[in-house]
């Protein structure tokens, strides 16, 4: 009778952490969803230069609501849709059973998943602000053209003015904390999506429930001020409710700042911090519930 082998624990490894990640990254930069996405925001950018009837003010706000909704869009679905393919991928392809017996703990193997992810969010983030700036460029130098040739004949203090204003409505340091909550908000939900992947047994079923927690992490806001404008005394039992609904449904309204870019208003310091750290906590607190999951599952 051969003796019972016990593996010995492994303490963590950044290097396991690395190589699953870099192979997570090259397996969904191969995905074919990846270049249709990209299309689809590159077109949805792109659309803002057909914009020919509006004062410059006009174009370049509307430019940024058009550039920063299709990064938005563009970033949730790149964040929800492969990654509810990788782990049915990975038991598909009994890759998943190759890598934990070498042995490699779960959550190194979950932790190099979702850093892969926010590899190719990250890169898919730089990309499009890239093309962002470059939009916002091309119309800053017509505005610009046009403003010389228009106000030729005015004192060259007015001119000067008249130009500072057109690189000020351009170009800001908002737009920076604009596309940082934009990434933060699509790493929210990748870690949400490859949360549900642990116990989902179809990635269609991942992608449905992502996306109507999504949906209500952006209206929770508006049902919960109008049951707090309708009850003065809330009992603990709803209390303790709605505080669980928090939890789980997080309130995405606080990513909605992003409007006072597209607005030309300076992004509050608070509100902002308050947002990222939110996008942080719930990302951390999303993978160590879904490490939970993971471990108690039978592969």
């Amino acid at each position: 009778m051969s003796a019972l082998t016990i593996t010995p624990h492994k303490s963590f490894s950044p290097a396991r952490v690395t190589a699953i990640a870099s192979n997570t990254f090259l397996e969904l930069v191969r995905l074919k969803v990846f270049y249709f996405l990209l299309l689809f925001a590159l077109a949805g950018i792109g659309a803002s230069l057909l914009l020919v009837s509006f004062t410059f003010q006009e174009q370049f706000q509307v430019i940024k609501d058009v550039c920063l909704g299709a990064m938005s869009i563009f970033t949730w679905l790149l964040a929800v849709l492969p990654t509810a393919m990788l782990l049915p991928k990975d038991v598909e392809d009994r890759t998943l059973y190759t890598i934990l017996a070498k042995p490699v703990p779960r959550f190194e193997y979950l932790l190099g998943k979702l850093l892969g992810v926010l590899a190719l969010l990250f890169i898919a983030t730089i990309l499009m602000s890239g093309l962002f700036c470059i939009v916002l460029y091309v119309y800053e130098q017509q505005a610009l053209s046009y403003t010389v040739r228009s106000m030729q004949a005015l004192p060259a203090d007015q001119i000067e003015a008249a130009l500072r204003d057109v690189r000020n409505s351009a170009f800001n340091i908002n737009l920076v904390p604009g596309i940082i909550l934009i990434y933060l908000k699509a790493a929210f939900c990748a870690s949400l999506t490859l949360l549900i992947s642990t116990f989902s047994s179809s990635w269609i079923f991942t992608v449905i429930v992502s996306a109507v927690i999504y949906f209500i992490g952006n209206i929770q806001w508006i049902a919960r001020e109008a049951w707090e404008n309708q009850v003065v005394n809330p009992s603990l039992i709803a209390t303790l409710f709605l505080s669980a609904v928090s939890i789980f449904f997080p309130d995405l309204h606080i990513f909605t700042i992003v409007d006072d870019v597209v607005a030309g208003n300076a992004v509050p310091l608070i509100p902002f911090l308050k947002a990222s750290a939110l996008g942080i906590c719930y990302t951390s607190f999303y993978l160590a519930v879904a490490y939970l999951m993971f471990a108690w599952k039978e592969l």
